[in-house]
């Protein structure tokens, strides 16, 4: 829905609808950050199928998983609504290209806050889920060849 979201949003722009530009600005941002959301929730799944293997039981985990992952986002995009719906609009990179205009978060302090700090803080989270698996790799590594040793002698 990203994909399809972002190469319609030129053509969506063009009819110089603020409602409709607004409306696509949102869903826009919604599927970004939806994406990145479920990007972190699958960290989060090698993270308990590779460290916490056993004993890991997570009542209606597939269900806790959509309610993260699609609510999350719908929180920021509400709060950014709440505060003020004009956030979203209709911007032009460039007055000499007509074909440039773009539906997207207009503030550049909103843009900063619920994309950059969003993704900055998933990809933070990412990278400790990351190195912690790689040590836990490591260290199952380290006991295997330690017991080919000792059955070895």
């Amino acid at each position: 829905m990203l994909n399809m979201v972002f190469l319609a949003n030129s053509w969506l722009s063009s009819f110089n609808q603020p409602g409709l530009c607004i409306t696509v600005a949102v869903l826009l941002h919604y599927f970004l950050l939806a994406a990145f959301t479920w990007m972190c929730l699958e960290s989060l799944h090698l993270y308990l199928t590779l460290v916490k293997v056993f004993n890991v039981y997570v009542p209606k985990y597939i269900l806790k998983c959509c309610i993260a992952g699609w609510g999350v986002p719908a929180i920021v995009i509400t709060i950014v609504l709440i505060i003020n719906k004009d956030f979203y609009g209709n911007g032009s990179h460039s007055e000499s290209n007509p074909f440039s205009n773009f539906c997207w978060i207009q503030e550049n302090l909103v843009f900063y806050t619920s994309v950059v700090a969003y993704v900055v803080l998933i990809f933070l989270t990412n990278t400790a889920v990351f190195i912690t698996v790689l040590l836990q790799i490591h260290a199952m590594k380290s006991r295997t060849q330690e017991r080919s040793t000792f059955w070895k002698r």
